[in-house]
C-alpha cells in the first residue's frame, strides 16, 4: 500500500515569511505589538506552547484582505 504525502498546512516563521515575501521580523513585530497606527497588522497565528505556526489559509486570507486596488 502506497502512502500519500501529507500536505503541510501549518508553517513556521521562516516558512511563512518566505511564503508572504516578508521578513521574519515583520511577523514577530506583528505578534508582539498588535495593531498600531500607520502599521499593517500581522497575519493571524497559532500558538502551541512556545511554538508559533501560521495556517496557509489564514495567510491567503490576510493577503486578500490587505490587497489594494489602484483606481
Amino acid at each position: 500500500m502506497e502512502t500519500q504525502p501529507i500536505k503541510r498546512r501549518l508553517l513556521t516563521d521562516p516558512e511563512a515569511a518566505a511564503y508572504l515575501g516578508m521578513s521574519i521580523s515583520f511577523l514577530r513585530q506583528g505578534r508582539m505589538e498588535g495593531r498600531r497606527a500607520n502599521r499593517s497588522p500581522g497575519p493571524p497565528f497559532i500558538r502551541m506552547g512556545k511554538a508559533i505556526r501560521y495556517d496557509i489559509q489564514d495567510l491567503d486570507a490576510w493577503l486578500s484582505a490587505n490587497r489594494c486596488e489602484v483606481a
